[in-house]
């Protein structure tokens, strides 16, 4: 992640179950194949916003509904599959609900949904946030992550887009002392930083 990313959080979308096949897979993903997908999005901003969140959670109804309108209970597709004629008549007649992609893999999606992400995000926020990573599941033991941060993250009207939006500057830094132990943020009981509220 970006240094210029002080915060980050993330969020799981789960629950897509859709199907797919790699037809120039000599082995058996060259058959048409499901799982039930899921996406784990992560978010970094400089600076939190009024509330104190990197993101709210609660304003990421509209990426959820693309996930869902892309990727639940549909027939994913190449762009470039010899049979996709066959897949579009099969949707015409009601038979599955296709999706052409340019690739339907794992590693494609995550990128995917990580533009996805940051269209929202730099229309919403102005630069202040963006998402630096994306991990698409296919199963418990199957994943595939795609990870960058946005050349926007680092320009300069990012930056000036944050005083806009925010002009009575970042929100402290909370303190995670606790008193009654006499520990640091960095010296927790188990020495990970973290603290579980009591």
């Amino acid at each position: 992640m970006s240094q210029s990313a002080a915060y980050t959080c993330s969020k799981q979308f789960s629950g897509y179950p859709c199907c797919h096949r790699q037809w120039r897979h000599r082995g058996h993903c060259r058959f048409v194949h499901g799982y039930s997908r899921s996406f784990t999005v992560w978010f970094g901003a400089r600076e939190l916003d009024r509330h104190g969140f990197v993101v709210d959670f609660s304003s990421l109804r509209d990426l959820e509904a693309r996930l869902a309108d892309q990727f639940d209970h549909t027939f994913l597709a190449n762009a470039d599959d010899p049979l996709l004629d066959r897949w579009r008549a099969l949707h015409d007649e009601g038979a599955l609900d296709l999706r052409v992609m340019d690739n339907v893999g794992m590693e494609a999606s995550a990128a995917l949904v990580w533009q996805w992400a940051n269209e929202l995000l730099l229309a919403r926020d102005g630069g202040r946030t963006c998402c630096w990573r994306v991990e698409a599941r296919e199963n418990e033991k199957n994943a595939a992550c795609y990870t960058a941060t946005p050349e926007w993250f680092h320009a300069p009207s990012a930056l000036a887009a944050d005083e806009e939006l925010y002009p009575e500057g970042p929100l402290p830094v909370p303190s995670y002392t606790d008193p009654a132990q006499g520990y640091g943020a960095d010296e927790s009981p188990d020495g990970s930083g973290l603290w579980e509220a009591p």
